[in-house]
């Protein structure tokens, strides 16, 4: 009976844990909707390949870019207040983008609006962490955290096929609202929190550049690929610069006084690994992704419905699985799991 009460959640914390939820659904329903709208885009606009490749890459780059420096600064300038700001920014940028006229305009907002989710959500993460006691009722919200942000991606392929239909620039208002609804409610529920001290602030800008700067450029020299000799020059020079920034990146890290990443987690084999496993299942999953939508719409002739609808099988398996990876894993052990998931 001790374990049961405490698990149970008052009803406040029921809503303060939607409310934070409502970012991560967000984000994963923004990520699936535009995935869906990428060939409607880019008829409209008339879009080379690469760009409408930037329009789904930029959101990633700028997440990825930034996320570190996202968490360091939920906790130097508080959660609340990153929370808010971004959840503010992801809106303004996320309307402008249904403004663009242009590629580039595209690309620049979806970069923005990365930049503002990789600030948002470690927040909100960080105050679900905070609001929740240590135990059943912090895993329980966790749980339905990941959970959401896996029914997101699912329903918003649903959502971004529909949206399509009406007109790809909705794919980009409707997040909007959604994001509007969230920050009135948040501004009433978050909890406030002292301001931190003076002395406990300290921040990695440059590794947060050069990191976020590596991944833009070695992304661009990929991206180039694709024209084989035609301006060679500029794909290795990108690739170039790219690891060149990453060995930048390294030597910041090694000198700095509050690194992003403390390069000596590296000697943990298993951690390695793992990421490297991430690393190559994200990038081969938004690959295909991308791939398949273009294949399916513009080669064979599907709708934005349809190819939503062939779609969101994975968005269902996304949904199963942070409920039976924890009991999978109990049985047989992270290595099989991993294995046989892949």
């Amino acid at each position: 009976m001790p374990t049961t009460h405490a698990a149970r959640m008052s009803g406040r914390n029921w809503v303060l844990l939607l409310v934070l939820c409502g970012t991560i659904f967000l984000e994963g329903s923004d990520v699936a909707m535009l995935a869906v709208a990428v060939p409607a885009i880019r008829a409209d606009l008339g879009l080379t390949t690469g760009t409408a490749a930037w329009v789904m890459s930029g959101y990633v780059l700028g997440y990825a870019g930034f996320t570190l420096l996202g968490g360091r600064a939920a906790d130097l300038l508080g959660r609340r207040r990153m929370f808010l700001t971004w959840l503010g920014v992801f809106l303004v940028f996320s309307m402008l983008g249904g403004f663009a006229t242009d590629g580039w305009m595209l690309v620049l907002a979806r970069f923005v609006t990365g930049v503002a989710a990789a600030f948002m959500t470690p927040a909100a993460m960080s105050i679900i962490t905070t609001s929740y006691p240590e135990g059943p009722q912090r895993n329980k919200a966790l749980l339905v955290f990941a959970g959401v942000g896996a029914g997101g991606f699912s329903l918003g392929l649903v959502i971004g096929g529909l949206l399509t239909e009406l007109g790809w620039r909705w794919v980009f208002f409707a997040p909007v609202f959604l994001a509007g609804a969230i920050l009135l409610a948040a501004l009433k529920l978050l909890p406030a929190e002292a301001r931190p001290e003076p002395a406990q602030r300290g921040y990695d800008l440059a590794g947060a550049a050069s990191a976020a700067a590596a991944m833009l450029l070695l992304a661009y020299g990929i991206v180039r690929i694709e024209h084989r000799g035609e301006g060679l020059g500029l794909t290795l020079g990108a690739l170039a610069s790219g690891l060149a920034l990453v060995a930048a990146f390294i030597v910041i890290e090694l000198r700095a006084k509050a690194p992003l990443v403390r390069l000596g987690i590296f000697r943990k084999a298993a951690m390695v690994r793992a990421n490297v496993g991430a690393l190559l299942f994200l990038g081969a999953f938004f690959g295909f992704q991308f791939i398949v939508t273009l294949y399916l719409q513009e080669l064979r002739g599907w709708s934005p419905l349809q190819t939503a609808i062939a779609l969101i099988v994975m968005g269902c398996d996304a949904v199963l699985a942070p409920i039976l990876t924890p009991r999978l894993v109990n049985r047989y052990g992270y290595a099989r799991v991993i294995f046989g998931g892949f």
